[in-house]
């Protein structure tokens, strides 16, 4: 079950609450930029390329482009863990599976760390053997955003510490207030489905398938923790500033934080609707960077691969990205405050694209709305999670609407 992903649950036709991407597509900027260069698909993939795209994220992110490994996705850097060669990795749970599975396949030991709920991180459950960990953060499913000082706990001498970001650019900081948010929202919907992720107000049917201790901790400040809002949402510790003061509005990233024993992984899949095009980057100490590569074959990204990572990782579209989080972050609170309506249990706080909800009868609640052409994304693949969990990606109201109407038809 550690293979099963929210893609299978939506057919064709579907709306579609079982996958975290936002929108059916990039944005129209994004789209003739990588049209753009499809007279170039007759070359290999560029040097020249390729470093741009490395320059660009490190600019992002306050890195040296050293510190950048460009990835097929995300689920790529997960199928290079085993290259570390641990001796036990602890992974925390309930969290995305990829990595586990990775490290499992190729024989790599695990113990898994399983958070009750409200999933609060505790360091001191990891073992004290284990040599390398790796947790989310936002953590999917839970939507739980770890405090960056708590991750920190996590580091000892002769260990790795993964850290999974596949959602942190979806994350809003404290100073974006619910009215705020609600502001942003109207903006980005005005923009059209083509412009916004999720931006439409039409149902998205989506056709799938188509060193005291000898440890340098490295040279960033970390934010000393998070709090909750009345609304259910987890704000950073610190404003519109990232874990290393640069202004990207990400709280409790680690991204800026430049350790020897750190790895980020980030992705552009999410956002940028570009779960096709397979797109992400590690952010670690090249040292690292280079055990993961041992042995990757030549030309691993694609030109489109690359212009997508270069192109994102601009000012603006970094400042884009934060309207579409602050957008989402508006629609999580008015989904939630729906389901908690109907006397469901939603999980709170979160931060992320998605809810995870607990309702009687999980397996039947699910096909039933399976029947009713809505797509949930079960969550007893998760460990630590049952059949009475479900995963719901955040959506606008006109989604939400359908699926309300169908949970009450469904549970009641």
């Amino acid at each position: 079950m550690l293979r099963h992903h929210g893609d299978v649950e939506a057919r064709p036709g579907m709306v579609d609450f079982a996958v975290n991407v936002q929108g059916i597509a990039p944005p129209a900027w994004l789209r003739e930029r990588l049209a753009a260069r499809l007279t170039d698909l007759g070359r290999y993939p560029s040097a020249d390329d390729e470093h741009a795209a490395r320059v660009a994220v490190a600019a992002r992110h306050g890195r040296s482009p050293e510190e950048v490994l460009l990835l097929a996705g995300a689920a790529e850097g997960f199928a290079m863990l085993p290259r570390l060669a641990s001796r036990l990795a602890a992974v925390i749970h309930p969290s995305f599976t990829e990595p586990e599975l990775a490290l499992r396949e190729a024989d790599v030991p695990v113990t898994r760390v399983i958070l009750d709920r409200p999933y609060t991180l505790d360091p001191t459950l990891v073992p004290e053997e284990a040599d390398l960990v790796v947790l989310g953060n936002p953590t999917n499913p839970t939507s739980i955003l770890h405090p960056a000082a708590s991750i920190q706990a996590l580091r000892q001498p002769r260990r790795i510490v993964v850290v999974d970001e596949a959602f942190a650019d979806a994350v809003v900081a404290r100073s974006a207030t619910p009215s705020a948010m609600s502001s942003t929202r109207s903006s980005v919907y005005a923009a059209g489905p083509a412009d916004a992720p999720g931006g439409s107000s039409a149902l998205r049917s989506r056709a799938q398938g188509g060193t005291s201790d000898g440890v340098a901790y490295g040279r960033l400040s970390i934010p000393s923790g998070a709090d909750t809002g009345a609304d259910g949402t987890a704000h950073g510790s610190d404003d519109r500033t990232g874990v290393g003061g640069r202004a990207d509005g990400e709280p409790e990233s680690l991204a800026g934080l430049s350790a020897p024993d750190v790895l980020v992984f980030r992705s552009l899949t999410k956002t940028w609707a570009l779960a096709g095009l397979r797109c992400g980057y590690a952010l670690g100490a090249p040292d690292v960077l280079a055990r993961l590569t041992h042995g990757r074959p030549h030309w691993p990204l694609g030109t489109l691969q690359l212009e997508a990572i270069i192109a994102t990782a601009q000012p603006s579209a970094v400042a884009e990205s934060r309207r579409y989080a602050d957008r989402i972050a508006a629609d999580r609170i008015a989904m939630i405050e729906r389901l908690t309506a109907l006397g469901l249990d939603v999980h709170t706080p979160a931060t992320g694209p998605f809810v995870l909800l607990r309702v009687p009868d999980g397996e039947l609640v699910r096909k039933r709305l399976a029947d009713r052409g809505i797509a949930v994304r079960r969550a007893d693949t998760f460990p630590g999670l049952g059949p009475d969990h479900l995963r719901v990606a955040v959506r606008g109201a006109a989604e939400v609407d359908v699926l309300i109407d169908a949970l009450n038809a469904a549970l009641w």
